[in-house]
């Protein structure tokens, strides 16, 4: 297929090292020189940990999501939108591009609402958890989106946003990605992780997943998807099944998949499809 418009979610180790970050800006300028519109989204872990430690704030974890207070709000938004987002940029337009950073909260591109957690106790008797200021993505407007990429601007986005009463939210960056994506109706959304795809047996390269369809996922389930992968298999089914064509998970720390997956259309990384 051809590739007009792709979205790329952007974080883990690949965001730490700085060789890394801009070998992936250098790739996305190939990208835009093939004339494919790249709208990258976010995260910001290990600063987010940092900032937090900085200002002796102490997180709180219930079942991997991090409670986030308002004060701890504050620290991550700025952390995001001050550091990450802006030195991204910096790196784009030094390769040529026009970057434009943004987050869910800039022309109300992203609509947010509080999140709550449903936790089993020691019983199995589910329960609500209040995690803070954590949201879900309700409404996507691409129209801002749109105006950008069309007229050659990069949009890297960040996955803060606010609810209709203007209360700010931290949103899980994978998920914020898969609904920005399918809004967009992209050709292809592409997860960049620190590993080269989903493996039955990690990690043994013979056991990576190449294809993998909507109905065949729930069968690898705690088996080549658990941790840390099952929100980001979560955006990419969601992504699928909103419309985006197709959704890959490639090696972030291997900024040549982009290119070798894109433009030469190799068979690497593991892609889902309807």
């Amino acid at each position: 297929m051809e590739y007009r418009k792709i979205l790329i979610k952007y974080g883990g180790n690949a965001m730490i090292n700085q060789e890394l970050k801009k070998s992936i800006s250098g790739k996305i300028k190939v990208l835009q020189d093939h004339g494919i519109q790249v709208v990258l989204v976010h995260g910001g872990g290990p600063f987010i940990n940092k900032s937090l430690e900085e200002a002796g704030i102490v997180s709180q974890f219930f079942d991997g999501h991090r409670h986030t207070s308002p004060e701890a709000l504050l620290s991550i938004e700025k952390t995001l939108k001050g550091e990450v987002n802006s030195s991204l940029v910096n790196l784009l337009n030094r390769q040529g591009l026009q970057a434009v950073g943004l987050s869910g909260k800039d022309g109300k591109l992203a609509i947010a609402r509080k999140r709550w957690h449903i936790a089993a106790d020691e019983a199995g008797k589910s329960h609500q958890v209040d995690l803070g200021q954590v949201g879900d993505v309700t409404v996507v407007n691409p129209l801002l989106l749109n105006i950008l990429l069309d007229n050659g601007f990069t949009p890297v986005i960040t996955c803060i946003a606010s609810d209709e009463s203007g209360e700010d939210y931290n949103i899980n960056g994978d998920v914020f990605a898969g609904k920005i994506a399918s809004a967009l109706k992209v050709d292809a959304y592409i997860v960049l992780t620190d590993v080269d795809g989903l493996y039955l047996e990690f990690p043994d390269p013979d056991s990576i997943l190449r294809e993998v369809n909507l109905k065949s996922i729930p069968q690898y389930y705690g088996k080549a998807i658990k941790g840390g992968m099952i929100p980001k298999i979560e955006s990419c089914t969601a992504a699928v099944e909103a419309g985006v064509k197709k959704a890959v998970i490639l090696n972030g720390t291997r900024p040549e998949q982009i290119i070798s997956y894109i433009v030469n259309k190799k068979s690497i990384g593991t892609t889902i499809t309807q």
